[in-house]
């Protein structure tokens, strides 16, 4: 059985100079199904529909900032130091999604503060769901990029990425993006089982145990990404995953022995 075969064009179509692409294209579908879910949660939950508009801004910017920042500081510090003004080229692709948790994080607690109806964990909690799903979309957006590969594979279901080699490789972005949606789905029949009354923290701490150990696992078919190595046998995206787990791994244990007020 022959390797598939994988040339998509990255450009979705071009008008005049501007190109739209595929990951641009999914990366905006990622916010505006999550807006939806947000939108159903809010009403759900008797909370003002008028605040979503603020909420989707503080995610965007929050996500696209912590996503290039991190990129940039934990997969090449050396040549970002180096060359500051290359960090605000988001254009020319590198975002990391740890540096992407980070952004959402601060964004949200920012957002909280003028928003008290809204408390910070609670926000925390709701976005966990409709974030695995826009995780998913990314890592659909990374395929069609020819980007994030995996390792060579003689796996039958091996992909040769047309436009990076010839070599039969594991499609790692197809494996992430599967592993996100079906968490997404995790996540979604939680809170449709248990609601306004889902325990504060929970969401959350599956969220990070489930997606963070799902890209510990899944980092092992990967090329290395980062512009260095670790002087042990372990990639920078599994070594960043390990306190995401950690602290998930306490907010399932917490969220049923405490009560929160944040």
């Amino acid at each position: 059985m022959e390797p598939f075969v994988w040339n998509a064009n990255p450009i979705l179509f071009e008008v005049g100079p501007l190109s739209v692409k595929w990951y641009g294209v999914l990366f905006a579908t990622g916010f505006l199904v999550g807006y939806a879910i947000m939108s159903r949660i809010f009403r759900l939950e008797g909370k003002p529909q008028e605040d979503l508009g603020d909420l989707l801004l503080y995610m965007m910017v929050a996500t696209v900032v912590g996503a290039r920042l991190g990129h940039c500081f934990f997969y090449a510090p050396e040549y970002y130091l180096s060359n500051p003004l290359d960090i605000v080229k988001v254009w020319e692709g590198g975002l990391a999604s740890h540096g992407g948790a980070i952004g959402i994080t601060l964004g949200l607690w920012l957002y909280a503060r003028l928003h008290p109806s809204q408390p910070f964990l609670w926000l925390l909690d709701r976005i966990a769901v409709p974030t695995a799903l826009a995780g998913s979309f990314i890592r659909l957006g990374n395929f069609f990029n020819s980007e994030i590969i995996g390792v060579p594979s003689d796996r039958p279901w091996a992909v040769i990425f047309a436009r990076v080699d010839h070599i039969p490789r594991h499609p790692a972005q197809l494996y992430e993006s599967l592993a996100y949606l079906v968490i997404f789905g995790v996540l979604a029949v939680v809170y449709r089982r248990q609601g306004p009354d889902v325990s504060r923290g929970k969401l959350l701490g599956l969220f990070l145990v489930l997606v963070f150990g799902a890209r510990l696992l899944i980092e092992t078919l990967k090329t290395q990404q980062a512009a260095y190595s670790l002087p042990f046998a372990m990639s920078v995206g599994q070594l960043l995953s390990i306190p995401a787990i950690l602290i998930g791994i306490w907010f399932v244990w917490a969220s049923s022995s405490k009560q929160w007020s944040v």
